[in-house]
């Protein structure tokens, strides 16, 4: 009776991603639930920044978790989890970007469909709800993240943002740690120019 019997229900100390994943790759879904648990709102922000609509990102996060759970064994201890699932979100995120350009473009060259309708383009505007939601600082940095080209946006939200390391992005992104830094100044700037712009506005 010495040890009193509350520490049998003491919680262990916080598993680390990779013992997570480690569990998962063991077959404990338990340890699944709380990788989603840690990183869906995380990846959302991201995506949902990348790509400027919440229903975009939304199906993009889903995908990479299904990614993460078709893929568990593809994960060696070598690389940061987060690093690893980010790689997935990014690259998911990209394809959709991409899928988004020709299908605007598709739109443009055809502009009407087979009844004779104007063919629908995408809408990459805010929902108004999510405009109210957001302060006048954060509405005006997400129109300007809007404007900048891609490839300088991505490392902008990943560094500022999600508050990665310049090693984690260069895995993210493909990039070397020359082009990462490059893309970082030229994105910092061209954001700064226009919020200037917007705020004249």
């Amino acid at each position: 009776m010495g040890n009193g019997g509350g520490r049998a229900h003491t919680p262990p100390a916080s598993e680390t991603d990779e013992e997570l994943i480690l569990q998962f790759q063991q077959g404990a879904e338990r340890a699944f639930n709380l990788l989603v648990g840690r990183y869906k709102d995380r990846l959302t922000n991201f995506v949902y920044r990348f790509l400027g609509d919440y229903d975009e990102a939304d199906d993009v996060v889903q995908e990479t978790f299904i990614r993460l759970s078709r893929s568990k064994h593809a994960y060696r201890p070598v690389a940061k989890f987060s690093t690893w699932l980010y790689t997935i979100a990014a690259n998911l995120a990209r394809t959709q970007l991409s899928r988004r350009k020709r299908h605007a473009f598709f739109s443009l060259s055809h502009p009407r469909g087979d009844e004779g309708a104007p063919a629908e383009m995408p809408d990459t505007r805010y929902a108004a709800d999510s405009m109210a939601e957001s302060s006048l600082t954060s509405g005006l940095i997400e129109d300007a993240l809007k404007k900048l080209p891609a490839k300088y946006r991505e490392v902008v939200i990943l560094c500022d943002i999600q508050e990665l390391t310049y090693e984690e992005i260069c895995r993210i992104t493909g990039a070397n740690m020359g082009t990462v830094k490059s893309r970082l100044s030229r994105g910092r700037s061209q954001l700064q120019e226009l919020l200037k712009g917007i705020a004249r506005e």
